[in-house]
């Protein structure tokens, strides 16, 4: 594809957002390498407070969104949009803004209790089921092709979290009761169908309503989005009364004060990247592609469980990961063939208006 051209990947005909197609490949990697690093640490850390004593789920989901002003320092740096005037108004933004706020918000905390109650290899196998959600959301409001592929890794990612219901050797943490664990089981599934159902709504406000004639509007989104995600565990903070007990839960971390809020600060910072990254992918390509890579993350991050929580690494666990793996890979060979059958249309379509000017 020459340099001029303008990459195939990102379908939507009416976007004016338009790069060279090897600042397209720098971009989605760039974004791909901190959405890997930021989806896996933040796990790490959120379940990094539980071991050491943290007991505050309303401040762990408070932390995957505490950190969007952060965002600002980015958006400050790039061009906002060359014709205002073209953007939607404030009425049509704002229950966009809002639907897709109250979606992360209900993500966050169904996953921060799902983590909680289970360990975090369990708590990362499970989140790869966010591919099968997204498959289906992204069918009916995306208009996405199943395939045999992505049928394939559907199939095979349902078998991988079914692998882990069934294991009787899992457990949680130790001190979770059964009915802790089942509970953690549950909201991290509903976690990650609100996390899929996200995915496909972001991706059809990029398709239908937010402009796309920058990059910042990715930063834009997700600032306004969050600041309504960021109400909710807030809001429950203060309801439940853990409020008051913030200061006990910090004294009796195990790695000290400055320990707890490095832990909040790094988890903070490595969600934002999540989710500034999870945006943008959906921007350049699509929802699909995002939880694909998101899933990538899931994959692996039971690994570094193992070695820094010493998590039980059964033969049902290594086997539902390489499973796992194996829906992701066969989602990616998709997204190849995609990617391929598309430059060659546009390369016939390029061919053939070049004749006609012959």
């Amino acid at each position: 594809m020459p340099d001029d051209q303008e990459p195939m990947l990102p379908k939507d005909e009416s976007s004016n957002f338009k790069l060279k197609h090897w600042k397209w490949l720098v971009l989605v990697a760039l974004q791909v390498i901190l959405l890997l690093v930021g989806q896996a640490s933040g796990i790490i850390l959120a379940r990094f407070y539980y071991a050491q004593g943290g007991k505050s789920k309303w401040l762990i989901a408070l932390s995957q969104t505490a950190g969007f002003p952060l965002l600002f320092i980015p958006l400050f740096l790039l061009p906002s949009s060359k014709n205002p005037s073209s953007s939607p108004s404030a009425k049509v933004l704002a229950p966009v803004y809002f639907v897709l706020g109250m979606l992360l918000a209900g993500e966050t905390i169904f996953f921060s209790f799902g983590l909680s109650y289970l360990s975090a290899s369990t708590y990362s196998l499970l989140c790869a089921t966010q591919l099968v959600f997204v498959a289906i959301f992204s069918y009916f409001i995306n208009s996405q092709k199943i395939t045999i592929l992505i049928l394939n890794s559907v199939v095979v990612l349902s078998l991988s979290a079914a692998l882990i219901a069934v294991n009787d050797d899992s457990k949680g943490p130790t001190g979770v009761s059964n009915s802790k664990y089942i509970i953690g089981f549950i909201c991290t599934l509903i976690g990650s169908s609100i996390a899929s159902l996200l995915f496909s709504v972001t991706q059809l406000s990029f398709h239908r309503i937010l402009p796309k004639e920058t990059f910042s509007v990715v930063l834009e989104l997700q600032i306004y989005i969050q600041l309504v995600a960021v109400c909710a565990p807030l809001t429950g903070l203060f309801v439940s009364g853990e409020w008051r007990v913030l200061y006990e839960d910090m004294e009796g971390f195990g790695k000290g004060r400055f320990g707890y809020v490095m832990t909040l600060f790094w988890g903070a910072l490595a969600w934002q990247g999540w989710s500034f990254c999870s945006s943008g992918l959906i921007f350049l390509v699509s929802s699909l592609f995002a939880c694909a890579i998101g899933n990538l993350a899931l994959a692996v991050a039971p690994i570094a469980c193992v070695i820094v929580f010493h998590d039980n690494m059964n033969g049902v666990k290594i086997i539902s990961m390489l499973m796992a793996i194996w829906g992701l890979s066969s989602y990616t060979y998709q997204n190849y063939l995609d990617d391929s059958e598309a430059r060659r249309t546009d390369t016939c379509i390029t061919e053939s208006q070049n004749d006609s000017f012959i």
